[in-house]
């Protein structure tokens, strides 16, 4: 409404204060959304006083709060997205942004996500994610774009920036880069709604698909994940009669509908099928590590990272033995983007530890505890460090 990205958080941040200072002692109201959106909108209001803005916009947004947000449902019959949330998210992957800024930016105002954990999933340090983020913000507002839903034409230029954000969110929720609990159920829910909707409208898009896929499938282990004290159960010790199988044939069900599509793999629909071979198998020795590895050489074509590099060694160790495994992980050893990242001494702690090379296993998990930024799996970490030296 305000046109102004920075402006409309510091207007919402107002609202929210607002209510942390009146609430408790009024009590919350029946519709709190609407009283924050009235709230924010007054505060708006007063803002344009202010700067003395023309009359047009200050009669918009009284006009808006004297509707009493009653749907318009003239606009709803022609908006293509239909979900508050989602239409914001397309609105923020404009495309005057550089990809990456499109992303973090949209993670950090939508997304649920901190700074921190944006830097943690780009593997970049938090200073050049808060840059960008101001950055985009500065070219939004330099260029005066309208913060507003595009016209459907539009949308489809921005599907693959609102695909990474819904992904890095559920990424995030699955495993929390930071805090005291492993996973974050709730914003791998957000995430799995998001992609849901966004396969009905995008029905023809098999990426849009193999990402639903992977949620639901990934969802599926929740359960099993994480142990009574919230401790992480890594996926060949969980217990797999604890997997809903509910989600895990709407997962195979959504690769099937991309399937159909006749189109080529994408890095979502291979990354979904990579976890379909996981859910396929009853027990964990049953895996087809064979085919997983496979799938991860074609991924390293379509999508190629570091991160991925590091998935496909563990891959090839399970099907081929650690030896093989280990010589990708020292490949990876001298790779910027992977300096502070955990999972990289951990995994070759891993691989020595299978070798009987015991006191250097020891000495990377101790490594891989020191960069990890979550509490649980830190613990862990230095669990594995201890059982190196029994």
């Amino acid at each position: 409404m305000v046109r102004d990205v920075g402006l409309a958080e510091d207007l919402a941040q107002d609202a929210l204060i607002i209510a942390l200072e009146r609430w408790p002692q009024t009590g919350i109201p029946d519709n709190p959304g609407a009283w924050l959106m009235t709230t924010a909108k007054r505060r708006a209001i007063d803002h344009m006083r202010r700067l003395k803005l023309r009359d047009r916009k200050y009669e918009e947004l009284g006009w808006e709060i004297e509707r009493q947000h009653e749907p318009d449902w003239d606009e709803a019959l022609d908006d293509p997205v239909g979900d508050d949330l989602l239409r914001l998210i397309f609105t923020t992957c404009h495309p005057i942004l550089s990809t990456d800024a499109r992303v973090a930016l949209t993670l950090r105002l939508l997304g649920g996500l901190t700074t921190e954990e944006i830097a943690s999933a780009f593997l970049v340090p938090e200073p050049t994610i808060a840059q960008r983020i101001v950055r985009a913000k500065r070219s939004l507002a330099a260029a005066n774009v309208p913060f507003e839903l595009p016209p459907q034409a539009e949308l489809a230029e921005r599907l693959s920036s609102v695909l990474e954000v819904i992904y890095l969110m559920f990424n995030e929720g699955y495993s929390a880069s930071s805090g005291a609990s492993w996973i974050r159920p709730m914003l791998c829910s957000e995430a799995l709604r998001l992609g849901r909707i966004l396969a009905e409208i995008a029905p023809y898009e098999p990426e849009v698909h193999g990402l639903v896929a992977l949620m639901e499938i990934q969802s599926s282990r929740f359960r099993a994940r994480v142990g009574p004290s919230g401790e992480p159960i890594l996926l060949l010790d969980q217990n797999r009669s604890l997997w809903d199988h509910l989600l895990i044939r709407r997962g195979l069900a959504a690769i099937q509908r991309a399937e159909r599509l006749g189109k080529t793999f994408g890095n979502y629909l291979l990354q979904a099928s990579i976890a379909a071979c996981h859910a396929r198998a009853r027990t964990a020795s049953e895996t087809d590590w064979v085919k997983i590895s496979a799938l991860y050489d074609a991924l390293s074509q379509v999508a190629p990272s570091p991160v991925v590099e590091l998935n496909r060694a563990v891959a090839l160790s399970m099907a081929f033995g650690p030896e093989v495994g280990l010589e990708v992980i020292d490949s990876l050893m001298q790779e910027p983007s992977l300096k502070n990242y955990h999972l990289l001494p951990s995994v070759r702690g891993d691989f020595l530890m299978k070798l009987g090379r015991k006191n250097e296993a020891h000495f990377e998990f101790q490594q891989a505890a020191k960069l990890a930024g979550n509490e649980k799996e830190r613990e862990l970490l230095l669990k594995r460090a201890v059982e190196c030296d029994v």
